[in-house]
């Protein structure tokens, strides 16, 4: 289960820097620039998770695996782009769904290995899979998809809630982590099919 783990969150790393290479490309970044963009957004949720949780070095210092996967992710998406022609949207999205589920089970356990509690396992598991793209969106100067009326940390919640949920009852740990893995896959793809979201907030002019 261990290598598995290790092996999607890899791929997780791949996704999330093809869609900060994208976002540099939208933005006529250089290749530095593009490198950048991709290596933040793909590893940036897991650094911070860990600097929180104490878990040094952080698994990018602790393994070179990790800076060459992104950078290959982003390398091959601009030569993917030069040579053929631009990812379609909607499969980006799907990419991005699978890559946010690992994220998300992989923050919760090792955020309930380190013994935090219920919430703070949540957070973590939260904060590995949108943290990244949060950062990677401020830099660009665009507003950050968790902070529009897309369902997409509510996504984490419900997958985290879902893994603590299963691991308390003690079921086999397969069935925990592809369950919560399920959870927030179906929540995004359905908010990306059906255009789901949460309600906006306006604030009413009185004049």
């Amino acid at each position: 289960m261990e290598k598995l783990f290790y092996v999607a969150d890899l791929f997780g790393v791949a996704v999330f820097a093809i869609t900060g290479a994208l976002m540099a490309g939208r933005k006529s970044m250089d290749l530095f620039g593009v490198l950048v963009m991709a290596i933040v957004t793909a590893l940036g949720g897991g650094t911070l998770r860990d600097l929180i949780l104490d878990n040094h070095p952080v698994s990018w210092i602790r393994d070179d695996t990790y800076i060459l996967v992104a950078s290959l992710a982003a390398l091959g998406t601009v030569a993917w782009v030069r040579m053929t022609r631009p990812i379609h949207e909607k499969g980006l999205l799907i990419a991005d769904a699978f890559g946010l589920a690992v994220f998300t089970v992989y923050g919760t356990e090792l955020a309930l290995q380190h013994g935090t509690p219920i919430s703070t396992a949540v957070i973590m598991g939260v904060m590995t899979g949108v943290v990244g793209g949060v950062i990677r969106d401020v830099l660009c100067n665009e507003i950050p998809l968790i902070f529009q009326k897309e369902i997409y940390a509510t996504a984490c919640i419900a997958g985290a809630l879902t893994f603590i949920g299963l691991r308390t009852l003690g079921t086999p740990h397969w069935l925990d982590t592809a369950a919560a893995m399920f959870v927030v896959l179906a929540a995004r793809l359905a908010a990306i099919h059906w255009h789901l979201g949460l309600p906006r907030f306006h604030l009413l002019d009185r004049h």
